[in-house]
């Protein structure tokens, strides 16, 4: 879902009231993942894959540029429309991978000390309360980084806005969707960890 919605981020579209890069659409699942993943296994395990998804990204968008600058074939006329969608400029990467670091790790610190301040109770203000704080850094620092300069200011804010709202409100809505997941995965994976020795730098990789 990462991945998917790099790539989709590179048109910017409208929906109704909101305006937002394509990417918004998926990526609030790729948040509802990380939820799932912290509240049933933990800070630790949430680490890893947020690591993982990161070194795909970077992995992804260096293929993807070097394909971009690599002389096309003769007879291949595609060049234009291919950097116009997959010719990912490395201030776009900079920009998806900052924000997609601090956004997951402020997501999955916020939910797992959450959940021992609460004792495990209400579910729905730990999910959605990280991806309040995650969502708002991830969708602060890749607006700026990637289109600071290069759309208008008043477009800009509106495009922070709405990617804001759109991606929160898709948490609250499928919030029984998550209580009914992490139930099933709790029951039948008999886990439901908390992180209360948990070393939360990121930047640790012990499992």
């Amino acid at each position: 879902m990462l991945l998917i919605s790099n790539i989709a981020s590179t048109k910017i579209l409208n929906l109704g009231l909101f305006s937002f890069d394509g990417g918004t659409l998926l990526f609030p699942l790729a948040y509802i993942f990380g939820d799932i993943l912290t509240e049933v296994y933990g800070y630790k395990k949430s680490r890893r894959v947020i690591w993982l998804g990161f070194f795909s990204a970077l992995l992804m968008s260096a293929v993807l540029m070097i394909v971009g600058w690599l002389p096309a074939a003769e007879g291949w006329e595609n060049q234009s429309a291919y950097q116009a969608i997959l010719g990912l400029t490395p201030r776009l990467v900079l920009a998806s991978l900052i924000a997609y670091f601090a956004g997951e790790f402020a997501n999955s610190f916020t939910l797992a000390k959450l959940k021992i301040a609460t004792a495990g109770k209400w579910l729905w203000l730990r999910t959605i309360g990280s991806t309040l704080i995650g969502e708002g850094l991830d969708t602060i620092l890749f607006c700026l980084i990637a289109f600071w300069g290069i759309l208008p200011t008043e477009l800009l804010i509106t495009i922070i806005f709405s990617n804001y709202i759109f991606k929160c409100g898709v948490e609250v809505l499928l919030t029984p969707l998550t209580y009914k997941v992490v139930g099933y995965l709790k029951k039948s994976e008999q886990e439901d960890y908390y992180d209360k020795e948990t070393n939360f730098n990121p930047f640790s990789l012990k499992v």
